[in-house]
């Protein structure tokens, strides 16, 4: 499919434009350049921020030896379990637990959190790296639209062939097009890591209403 002829040029220039503008808003929380989104960058979490029971990692077994936790841990981090389900999962476990003698029942719970920390955190920074990543090529992207607005401007000044300029106008048409699609879809990326914060407060505060 060939772009409308004659507006062209002035389509690129909007979008170098209106990208450039989300672009400075978007960094009002002092960010790096790759990183696009309105929240602030936090790379990794800090488990002392959320958990105010016994050190992780004091804990005199890890969470994956402990069968019974890594199969709630693995559960409830999945990528296809539901919210709501892993949830239910976390609170059903501390029920369970909530009778054993102090101990034992502090240690469990830690080695649960522990697991539940070390998974989503992961994950989140992951996630963090992948919108880093596609930030990183939009980036490009709008420099290789400029070069493209550059090579039709320099085409259509020299009397190229007709070829030529139909050649760059379906690549400056699709680059742009590429752009826009993927610039639209950053907002729900960004949202990614906060869910997955949001989703460990939650099964935290579960674990934490027992100890």
């Amino acid at each position: 499919m060939r772009a409308p002829p004659g507006i062209m040029l002035l389509a690129v220039v909007g979008v170098l434009l209106a990208a450039a503008v989300p672009a400075e808003a978007q960094r009002a929380a002092a960010g790096p350049p790759d990183w696009p989104c309105v929240q602030r960058l936090i790379p990794e979490l800090a488990w002392g921020t959320l958990w105010t029971g016994p050190s992780p990692e004091a804990l005199e077994q890890p969470w994956w030896e402990d069968e019974a936790v890594g199969r709630v841990v693995r559960f409830a981090t999945a990528r296809d379990t539901p919210r709501e389900a892993a949830l239910a999962r976390v609170r059903a476990f501390v029920a369970e637990v909530s009778e054993a003698p102090e101990a034992e029942r502090e240690q469990r719970l830690t080695r649960l959190f522990a697991g539940l920390f070390e998974r989503i955190n992961r994950e989140r920074s992951r996630t963090i790296e992948r919108i880093r990543s596609a930030a990183r090529g939009q980036m490009a992207r709008l420099e290789r639209l400029a070069a493209l607005v550059d090579e039709l401007e320099a085409a259509r000044a020299d009397d190229a062939g007709s070829d030529e300029i139909e050649r760059l106008e379906q690549a400056l048409y699709w680059e742009r097009l590429t752009f826009q699609r993927r610039q639209q879809s950053l907002p729900a990326l960004c949202e990614k890591p906060y869910l997955l914060e949001e989703e460990l407060s939650r099964m935290v505060r579960a674990i934490r209403n027992a100890l």
